[in-house]
């Protein structure tokens, strides 16, 4: 078993009231390699100025460990299977929408991998289609959540 750590802060603005709901929702996230990662909510959820569009948001953020898990684990299959990957991209989309009263989730996050190789042994269709569904099923986040992740391969 293991421990991941995140400190996450926040701090009112000297010249916020805060109960009037105008008050900065930016804030920092704060790894233990050192890390800090300037964050704001969704500027299509909080509007700017108490928002930073510039920022990561945590819907973003859980689209991307998603996408970078898939990666992690498509990467290390396919170096166990011999075929050398040159690079990888992934255009990840993910959908927030209403689930219930009040109630919002990410619903669908839709990977889009496209990875080029080299060497003597090239990937079929067949191989990357098994691989990311391999990838999926080991992808410790994938396994964490409900979200519907559909993998569109592209070629």
């Amino acid at each position: 078993m293991s421990d991941y750590e995140a400190v996450i802060s926040w701090k009112r603005g000297e010249q916020e009231k805060y109960t009037d709901q105008k008050y900065s929702r930016v804030h920092q996230w704060r790894f233990d390699g050192g890390l800090t990662i300037p964050a704001s909510p969704s500027h299509h959820i909080v509007p700017v100025p108490y928002s930073n569009p510039d920022y990561i948001d945590p819907e973003q953020a859980f689209v991307a460990s998603l996408s970078s898990c898939h990666m992690l684990f498509f990467l290390d299959l396919c170096s166990r299977e011999g075929f050398v990957v040159d690079d990888y991209t992934d255009h990840a989309v993910g959908t927030l929408e209403r689930i219930g009263r009040n109630k919002m989730a990410m619903t669908k996050v839709i990977l889009k991998p496209e990875a080029h190789y080299s060497g003597d042994k090239i990937p079929t269709a067949e191989d990357l289609e098994r691989i990311h569904h391999k990838s999926h099923e080991l992808c410790f986040i994938a396994n964490s959540v409900t979200t519907e992740i559909i993998t569109e391969i592209i070629s």
